[in-house]
């Protein structure tokens, strides 16, 4: 199989079509080879329309849902962006072509050890993968431009929130396995605010999941 064509197919059949313009968009997925995120066994599936398992517990978003959000999130040459829920990297070597610096968050020890290692070799040395809580975000390194949740949770926490700057957009979707909102907060001096962008059911953040309040 020839890979530069299924990402060419990738990109006219499951971006193009969906109302992604936005060129910078276009050539990050263009540029940034999927399969290099892919468990080897499964390279050959990078870019059929799936969900593709990368690490434990972590899938790839559809190339759809992700360029959309991607679009809607407006970043910028010299962007602060930090990914919550960084899984193999993929999303972050994406943001890797359109930001300045990408801080890559994950819980698993192990999981950042490895991503890390995989950014260094394919040389994106603009994306540093740190370990911490995935609702505590990662305030050392902030404030940030835009803040991507890379799955789907049941709320927003407001660690994310008070970690973005003035006119910081964070990008996430809420919802449940059958309904998703992707939205785009933006925060300004004196508050956030919220825009639904579309509707999606990207694989789930286990992690950021609503207490159950007790009941009688």
């Amino acid at each position: 199989m020839d890979l530069n064509i299924a990402r060419r197919k990738m990109i006219d059949s499951q971006i193009r079509p969906n109302d992604v313009t936005d060129e910078r968009v276009i050539q990050a997925f263009e540029k940034v080879q999927k399969e290099n995120f892919v468990p080897g066994a499964i390279s050959e599936l990078a870019y059929s329309e799936a969900e593709l398992e990368t690490v434990e517990g972590r899938k790839l978003w559809l190339a759809r849902d992700l360029s959309k959000m991607l679009q809607a999130l407006e970043v910028k040459s010299d962007d602060l962006v930090l990914v919550v829920g960084a899984a193999e990297g993929y999303a972050s070597a994406l943001l890797n072509e359109l930001a300045d610096t990408v801080i890559a968050l994950e819980e698993n020890e192990e999981v950042v050890e490895k991503s890390s290692d995989r950014v260094v070799s394919l040389e994106l040395d603009r994306i540093a993968f740190v370990k911490g809580s995935l609702k505590d975000g990662y305030p050392s390194e902030g404030p940030y431009d835009v803040i991507f949740v890379n799955g789907m949770v049941e709320y927003v926490p407001d660690a994310w929130l008070d970690q973005l700057s003035v006119g910081g957009r964070l990008g996430v979707v809420i919802g449940d396995e059958r309904n998703g909102q992707a939205r785009v907060y933006k925060k300004s001096a004196k508050a956030v605010s919220y825009y639904s962008e579309f509707e999606c059911v990207p694989p789930k953040l286990p992690e950021i999941v609503q207490e159950k309040g007790f009941v009688f």
